[in-house]
């Protein structure tokens, strides 16, 4: 097993931002590359898409902010995007979700080895009752889900979203048939982070006790107090797709995985969970992505993940750099190879500036 990239410690000298980021100066030799870096994406709609927010995070402190454009309103004017523009995460929400359940893991109330507590499953004649939490949580529970955002003919994602099927997400997901026995096969599925936010929901309680769960536990102690995910019918956390927070909170999220699930001096999340999400798994055998547990791996040198979200929402975090790049807009899938280059480049940018 190739060793992880060690998480950087806090600065000493850099305040945490709990209650607000410290601002400051990129090094020398990245101020310029990262300003164009920032404005290009900012402008360049035609190879980029949208975007509505760009923030950079280097050694703990804010260097880099922009934000732009407007969010489409279909019941009212489009709304000017701002540094307190709550902006949606999409798959990124996936990511969250497994900050909850190493609280969950690390308090024995979840296992990752046993099998998942499904009802759907619960027979032990039902070939499904053999996926474990560590399956889904590495999309490898080898259950029939279709990942597809265009044709709703044969999406289940589609039908999960944007039909009644919308009322309970984690049964929808939980009542696909197995298409490959568990751990034969990497499947990114939304419906099956879904399942694993119903084994929480049971587990903590739905609805109000499910968002009081995330407040204790995740937004609160890292002072992410924008975020707002979304519930389904039942009171499941639709944490496939949905929490609404601003590019700065995001950006916190990204910084407490990048410091190890420790914020100012406190352990958030256990120890080694962070490891346990950037850990490559699999390998997405449509576009030869690396994929952890609910993170993406870059699989460079400098040891980055990330967070990834449907029209190109990300969280970057670079370990060997001390780096976190946020960028929320709106692009088309076409623009994704470019919006790739583009999170390389900055990348690229701080490691020639050492």
């Amino acid at each position: 097993m190739t060793p992880l990239v060690p998480l950087p410690a806090a600065p000493a000298d850099t305040p945490w931002p709990t209650d607000g980021w410290v601002e400051g100066a990129a090094p020398s030799g990245v101020r310029a590359p990262l300003d164009a870096l920032v404005g290009s994406i900012a402008t360049d709609s035609a190879r980029y898409g949208d975007t509505y927010a760009v923030v950079v995070v280097h050694e703990g402190r804010l260097v880099g902010e922009r934000y732009g454009g407007a969010l489409p309103k279909w019941d009212r004017p489009s709304e000017s995007v701002a540094r307190d523009t709550l902006l949606l995460s999409w798959s990124m929400a996936k990511s969250v979700l497994h900050a909850a359940v190493g609280v969950l893991v690390e308090r024995g109330v979840l296992a990752l080895d046993e099998p998942a507590p499904v009802p759907e499953w619960s027979a032990a004649s039902d070939p499904r009752h053999a996926i474990t939490l560590e399956h889904l949580l590495t999309m490898r529970d080898g259950l029939e889900f279709a990942e597809d955002y265009v044709d709703a003919g044969v999406s289940n994602v589609m039908e999960m979203l944007f039909t009644d099927a919308n009322h309970d997400v984690a049964h929808y997901a939980a009542s696909r048939p197995l298409a490959h026995p568990p751990d034969a096969v990497f499947n990114y599925s939304s419906g099956t982070t879904n399942i694993v936010s119903g084994i929480v929901a049971r587990t903590v309680g739905p609805g109000d006790a499910y968002g009081q769960f995330l407040r204790d536990v995740l937004f609160d102690p890292i002072g992410m107090t924008t975020a707002e995910p979304r519930f389904d019918g039942v009171g499941t956390f639709i944490a496939s797709s949905y929490v609404y927070a601003t590019a700065r909170d995001f950006a916190k999220f990204g910084l407490l995985y990048l410091r190890d699930g420790v914020w100012n001096g406190r352990r958030v999340l256990p120890a080694g969970w962070v490891d346990h999400g950037r850990r490559i798994r699999s390998r997405d055998p449509d576009d030869g992505r690396c994929y952890g547990a609910h993170w993406w791996v870059v699989g460079d040198e400098h040891g980055t993940f990330w967070a990834n979200g449907y029209e190109g929402q990300s969280i970057l975090l670079c370990p060997a750099l001390d780096l976190v790049v946020v960028r929320l807009g709106r692009s088309e899938r076409a623009h994704y190879p470019a919006l790739f280059a583009w999170r390389a480049a900055v990348v690229a940018a701080f490691a020639d500036a050492r």
